[in-house]
């Protein structure tokens, strides 16, 4: 044994020779990389850069990313502060929440920094598209969208949208078995999207099918942009083509209507009618891209929130009877009493049951309640956890350099969870703390403590329209639904890309029975 042992020792010393080399070797690139971005900074600012890690060479820190999704942040947030520097994706970072700071970002576009996607998401969605445009082109087309949303539009969508989420509803509830809200809510959400904001003629089964070629498309939207086969963007070309093959279709009927006799029925008709008052009347390919984009800003985000809303119900019972008790002082206890199924899917529209709407847009407004309840919901769990920015020049930020050609991230989520405007610590579930009561705090502090879609000149157009989405749905579920897990536990929530449950958030739904005290509200 003792002559073996000895044959080991300059084995064992090699290798430790060995692992003692590439140590040295890997600990000298590390520092070499955090060199090469220290030096890139703006030699003419004499501001530092934030700190923070750029991590490994090439890779950056976004396997931590990945590994640690929003914990990554918070706990970098909390060792650097409010602005720290990273590297994600192959690009320096520079991570920023808090008011004041999103605040310069968001004022500054166009000025300090510009709207970044990546090349991927360009060629997906086309270079005719509100998030692809900047300068002069961008606020034409805002001006153009910010019809499809107004007011007056929003009144011809909320009865339409109501009949869809009341269906949807109680088709839960008869479903005899667990459903998938993730899931369908992501259905629901394009049915919605393609039949009343583009006024698509589809049945169920085009419907579906329509779906899925989207959902691969924005399955693809943030994919490396090779052109090759068999990769993520190829996909998604091909699930885009899919798409606009359908929706030429539909837009040539629509360019060859007479719209001069009647109010414009969906958004592409106010877009092409908005447009040829302009005088720049779009082509058919400027069409279907505004098109697709629409059902993009619409897809993803209002399922994510609708799925949180109905989970964060689940867990505060007590929100639910303050909601049923808004609705009785507000005279809307009852919902339409036809039968699940009493109506079958018409080509061009959603069924009608025969009963006449009872929540409009002026009704929607006066449950204060509710819209306390759907803002915390949005503050709590927002759905998109931040947006992306090139800086155009070197700026200040917090008392550092944002150099020129870096991505700037301002986070949603870290801004809402460090405010300190609100009274209730900011990880409660706490409607209240939107009450009027309170209004006078919030109006004397910043109003980017609350972002959850964005803000400047680059705030969400359709925010109305998707608090009014998520309103409706409140309504709809406590005033003819109770639910329960379908799961042993809560699921845990995953939020990269998007905030959602990582089981899809399976739960019972069963249908109530009108109240024996006879108070109209199903109890």
């Amino acid at each position: 044994m003792f002559p073996w042992g000895l044959s080991c020792v300059p084995v064992l010393g090699a290798a430790g020779t060995a692992l003692l080399c590439a140590g040295l070797l890997l600990s000298l690139a590390q520092h070499l990389w955090t060199l090469r971005w220290t030096l890139s900074r703006d030699r003419a600012s004499a501001l530092p850069l934030p700190k923070g890690s750029m991590g490994w060479p090439f890779f950056g820190e976004t396997l931590h990313w990945l590994v640690q999704g929003s914990r990554f942040h918070s706990s970098r947030r909390e060792r650097y502060g409010t602005v720290f520097k990273t590297h994600l994706l192959g690009r320096p970072v520079i991570r920023v929440s808090g008011a004041e700071n999103v605040r310069t970002i968001l004022l500054g576009e166009h000025r300090l920094v510009r709207s970044q996607w990546p090349q991927s998401a360009h060629i997906l969605l086309g270079a005719h598209t509100l998030l692809g445009s900047v300068g002069e082109p961008h606020r034409r087309r805002r001006k153009v969208l910010a019809r499809v949303f107004s007011r007056a539009a929003l009144e011809r969508y909320v009865p339409r949208l109501q009949g869809a989420l009341r269906r949807e509803v109680r088709s839960w509830c008869a479903a005899g078995g667990p459903v998938s809200v993730y899931n369908a809510t992501k259905a629901l959400t394009f049915r919605m999207a393609a039949r009343i904001l583009l006024g698509l003629r589809l049945d169920e089964a085009q419907c579906a099918t329509l779906a899925r070629t989207f959902e691969q498309l924005v399955e693809n939207l943030f994919s490396l942009p090779l052109d090759v086969p068999f990769s993520g963007l190829r996909k998604g070309i091909r699930a885009r083509d899919q798409l606009h093959q359908h929706l030429e279709e539909a837009i040539a009927e629509k360019l060859h209507e007479d719209k001069k006799a009647s109010e414009p029925g969906d958004a592409l008709d106010l877009i092409i009618q908005s447009t040829r008052e302009l005088g720049q009347e779009l082509s058919v390919q400027e069409l279907k891209e505004s098109a697709v984009e629409l059902l993009f800003a619409a897809f993803f985000t209002t399922a994510s929130a609708s799925t949180s809303l109905v989970l964060l119900l689940l867990q505060h019972p007590a929100v639910i009877t303050k909601i049923r008790q808004e609705l009785v002082a507000q005279g809307l206890g009852r919902a339409c009493g036809c039968a699940p199924g009493a109506a079958g899917a018409v080509a061009g529209s959603w069924p009608d049951c025969g009963c006449e709407p009872d929540l409009s847009l002026a009704a929607l407004g006066r449950l204060r309640y509710v819209d306390c309840v759907v803002k915390e919901v949005l503050r709590l769990l927002p759905p998109v956890s931040g947006g992306y920015r090139t800086a155009l020049r070197t700026f200040e930020l917090d008392g550092y350099q944002i150099p020129k050609g870096w991505s700037v991230m301002y986070s949603i989520r870290d801004t809402h969870e460090t405010a300190a405007v609100y009274c209730s610590p900011p990880e409660s579930f706490d409607p209240e703390r939107f009450g009027s009561a309170r209004d006078d705090a919030r109006s004397a502090s910043s109003r980017f403590h609350y972002i959850p879609f964005g803000g400047g000149a680059r705030s969400c157009l359709g925010q109305e329209l998707a608090q009014a989405v998520l309103q409706l749905l409140a309504v709809e579920l406590v005033r003819t639904a109770r639910w329960e897990l379908a799961t042993p536990a809560f699921p845990a929530m995953q939020t990269v890309p998007i905030v959602h449950p990582v089981d899809g958030l399976r739960l019972f739904f069963h249908r109530l029975a009108p109240s024996a005290a006879g108070d109209g509200l199903c109890l």
